[in-house]
């Protein structure tokens, strides 16, 4: 069993530092286990305490007589050691510590003491100055910030590991809004033991991710980094956003976990060596990580747009040839047969513009002509939901076609609150959906061209 395990499906948890005060870090941590579907069992620990929430709460980690596969520690820096060593005498081999005040203060020594005590033990650590560690499909969460306040994601395919914990708490909640879906997510801030590089090494060999996304300001060690990653290559896409871009984000960089944040230059071309796929901002990571994740493979770059908005087909027409893909020309016989099924006005080209009085059944015959034709290898469909003449129904019928294509589908639809609402719905049955042609076109060309550079690619 890789000990890494133990951070995502342990059997038994002990949360150190429980408080009765319902606004302190160890109780919202003890609740989340409590009412986020964990199954196993968890221990609270506070010396000054004989119950919480009506549960018996120890003394001490010793006082607990069971076996502990992990402990989280939200206790003040300055006990933290005396914390870690308790949980190593108890033969615990997995800790999360979120306390912050250690490094990224200047208290490099505390931070020693218990990267000493770890390895004494033989213990992993993530932390500390983190959030840790949420999995929906095991109920593990130490996300110490409130459920009413924060949303959690349902159980997918992405794994997202973050340096900030401020980042990684507002991507949990957008997820959750958005109705994106993760496997995974940590948050291990100054990574005194465990950094990007031996998550990203455990990930892809996890079952439960098909994508890893990062959001870092600087690699514990840039060579451990760069040869993990150059070794995974093209196993399963890594999508980093890097933080500490500019003069101004690298000095802040240094007072927030303590690292170096290193040239952007250096690691743009690193990353690009390894395989690695750099986003330009959150919102296109997740972009490429959907994309990823739930789209096949096209054969070639030639795309087809299928519209109900001749202006929005001509601004995808735009982003594709920016991004050095081709507009498809479909076979004669296909056009002659939809110009058949159409209205006359109905303009059959690339953009196919189906007009702003389309309906579900002209959708349904244009997805299907261009799915069949050998010439098309990817569709952009443009579906503006304001028209009168479409509803709900739409978005079956999208679905349908995503389910029963082998070419991607990539939906493009804008608008207000309505438009979300149906837009949730097909995220949460795993189709990705864009508001606006270029990141539709960006997302194409990553799917076109992932694993085609990676120098380790298998030939």
């Amino acid at each position: 069993m890789n000990k890494l395990d133990l951070f995502f499906d342990p059997k038994s948890v002990a949360v150190i530092g429980v408080s009765r005060d319902q606004k302190k870090v160890g109780h919202v941590i003890y609740r989340n286990f409590l009412e986020g579907g964990y199954k196993g069992k968890v221990f609270p620990v506070n010396p000054k305490l004989e119950k919480i929430i009506g549960k018996k709460c120890y003394k001490n980690i010793t006082s607990i007589k069971e076996k502990l596969d992990l402990a989280i520690i939200a206790i003040p820096a300055d006990y933290v050691p005396s914390a870690v060593e308790e949980c190593g005498k108890k033969g615990i081999k997995a800790t999360i510590i979120v306390t912050g005040g250690f490094k990224e203060i200047g208290k490099i020594n505390l931070e020693k003491q218990i990267e000493k005590i770890g390895k004494k033990y033989k213990m992993r650590i993530v932390g500390p100055n983190c959030l840790g560690v949420f999995v929906p499909e095991t109920g593990v969460d130490t996300v110490f910030l409130p459920r009413y306040k924060l949303g959690r994601p349902k159980a997918g395919n992405i794994a997202f590991i973050t340096q900030s914990g401020a980042v990684g708490s507002v991507v949990v909640d957008w997820m959750s809004r958005k109705g994106y879906t993760i496997s995974k997510f940590v948050s291990y801030g100054n990574a005194v033991d465990i950094d990007e590089a031996d998550l990203i090494e455990y990930l892809v060999n996890d079952k439960k991710t098909s994508v890893i996304c990062a959001y870092f300001e600087g690699v514990k060690e840039g060579r451990k980094f760069f040869e993990i990653t150059k070794k995974v290559c093209g196993k399963k896409p890594i999508i980093v956003l890097k933080g500490g871009t500019t003069a101004a984000g690298t000095k802040a960089v240094s007072s927030h976990t303590g690292s170096l944040a290193g040239a952007s230059e250096i690691y743009s071309a690193a990353f690009k060596q390894a395989g690695v796929i750099q986003a330009d901002d959150m919102e296109e990571l997740f972009n490429f990580a959907r994309t990823l994740c739930c789209h096949p493979k096209p054969k070639g770059n030639r795309v087809q747009i299928i519209t109900d908005g001749g202006g929005f087909g001509v601004l995808l027409a735009d982003n594709i040839i920016d991004n050095k893909l081709r507009l498809a020309k479909m076979e004669k016989e296909t056009i002659e047969k939809l110009k058949k099924q159409m209205p006359h006005y109905v303009v059959i080209k690339n953009p196919i513009d189906l007009i702003g009085d389309a309906d579900v059944e002209r959708y349904q015959k244009a997805i299907k002509a261009a799915i069949k034709d050998p010439n098309v290898d990817i569709i952009g469909l443009i579906v503006l939901l304001q028209v009168p003449s479409l509803g709900g129904e739409i978005v079956d019928t999208i679905i349908n076609a995503v389910k029963t294509s082998d070419k991607p589908i990539f939906v493009i639809s804008a608008g207000g609150e309505y438009t979300e609402v149906l837009k949730k719905t097909m995220e949460q049955s795993g189709i990705p959906t864009f508001s606006y042609p270029q990141n539709a076109a960006r997302s194409m060309k990553v799917l076109h061209d992932f694993g085609e550079d990676c120098e380790c690619k298998e030939k």
